[in-house]
């Protein structure tokens, strides 16, 4: 399914104590391998999807960081890539409002029919300003269409606590809930990903099929057999070598937005000010998402001759469409994009900057349940190696609480 080719990283070292560091992960009590088995959640899922089935046009998530960068990604990885655009799609056109600005808003209602439209509102606190604002303007514009808020609203939220619940309770608004277990960047297998991800069409059987054969390596104390604590031996080790960041390079435009998604796990989990003990560390990796061939002609430079401070994860989709042949040339486009990662490699390489290869058989529901679950448990045992809490975000809500306090004073 997902295999790691490694150059210049000098592996020879990094098996190390798994036992140690999965009883480690697992005193953290964190849902994100155990949501995968929640039958219930997934029931539910299906049953509303079907239930709304050829009833809207559109759906609008409104959601930011976590609410937001899982979906975009099962969208752009599983969808046509023009799915909005195809005009003879039966499928609803998802589009997620990932931020407040002003004309994000006002020029997606130039495109929706608020008849025809389901709102996804997701929080994990339910009291998130930037999603409770957009919840506001959104209601509001129902209610002068006259709609059912209960027929062109859903939440996702905290199963007990937080500002949606209360409308949820009180107007019958449908809603699923977010484990209380599990944070928000590690959230796109909960409903927050598997509802947009069923309303679109997309196999959410098969996601999770392929996360749970990840999830049984993630456990495997055998180092060849656990590919999430291979990767993350590789990050930690090259962290050490004074590699403080890690370039993630798809050579796949649908998994362009998978390295979006990452970036915000790996930023907000390891990026920690103190470490377990109380001590100040400020340690992290810092992580930039890249796309092949892209930025070949923007970043390339900079990679080869630059600081040598930088870990490069590419990633290679063996079987990304059918063959499609250039015009008066004797090889096709896929042999060309497969010619230039090659070539990119070999620079890196030769320019003794440190690479890792991660190669998939094709894009589809099984390799990105995979892929997320692959991420999601290195970054845990991430986690334990530098010895901090990968699951808190202290200085994201330090942010939070200073824009509610200025809030207050308005």
């Amino acid at each position: 399914m997902i295999q790691f080719d490694l150059k210049n990283l000098g592996t020879d070292n990094l098996n190390g104590d798994i036992d140690k560091y999965l009883k480690a992960v697992k005193s953290r009590e964190q849902g994100f391998y155990e949501i995968i088995d929640d039958k219930k959640t997934i029931s539910d899922v299906k049953s509303f999807a079907k239930k709304v089935r050829g009833k809207y046009s559109d759906i609008v998530v409104l959601g930011i960081g976590g609410s937001a960068l899982g979906i975009i990604c099962l969208q752009q990885s599983l969808k046509h890539l023009f799915e909005n655009e195809l005009k003879k799609s039966k499928i609803p056109k998802l589009h997620v409002l990932d931020n407040i600005d002003p004309n994000l808003i006002t020029e997606l209602e130039d495109v929706i029919d608020y008849k025809k439209t389901l709102f996804i509102v997701i929080s994990k606190s339910g009291c998130t300003p930037e999603t409770v604002a957009q919840y506001f303007y959104f209601r509001a514009k129902a209610n002068t269409h006259k709609l059912d808020p209960k027929k062109h609203f859903v939440f996702i939220t905290d199963p007990k606590e937080g500002f949606l619940r209360q409308p949820a309770n009180e107007e019958k608004i449908p809603s699923f809930a977010i484990p209380e277990n599990v944070g928000g960047r590690f959230s796109v297998l909960t409903a927050v990903g598997l509802l947009p991800a069923a309303l679109i069409g997309i196999n959410i059987d098969k996601l999770l099929t392929g996360a749970r054969v990840m999830r049984d390596q993630f456990l495997n104390k055998n180092f060849k057999k656990n590919l999430p604590f291979q990767l993350a031996s590789i990050q930690y080790a090259q962290y050490k070598k004074g590699k403080t960041m890690n370039v993630l390079m798809p050579y796949a435009q649908k998994l362009s937005r998978f390295a979006d998604w990452y970036r915000q796990l790996l930023a907000e989990s390891i990026g920690k000010k103190f470490d377990n003990n109380g001590k100040v560390v400020n340690v992290g990796i810092t992580p930039i998402n890249a796309l092949g061939v892209t930025d070949q002609h923007s970043q390339l430079q900079l990679y080869n001759e630059g600081p040598n401070d930088k870990l490069f994860i590419l990633m290679e989709v063996e079987k990304l469409a059918p063959e499609l042949k250039i015009p008066n040339q004797k090889l096709s486009f896929n042999k060309l994009l497969k010619i230039e990662q090659a070539a990119t490699t070999q620079a890196l390489t030769k320019n003794n900057r440190p690479n890792l290869t991660m190669k998939i058989y094709t894009i589809n529901e099984e390799n990105l349940g995979a892929l997320f679950m692959l991420f999601e448990s290195a970054t845990a045992f991430l986690g334990e190696f530098f010895n901090i809490n990968a699951f808190d975000q202290p200085g994201v809500e330090l942010s939070k609480e200073l824009t509610k306090k200025t809030l207050s004073r308005l």
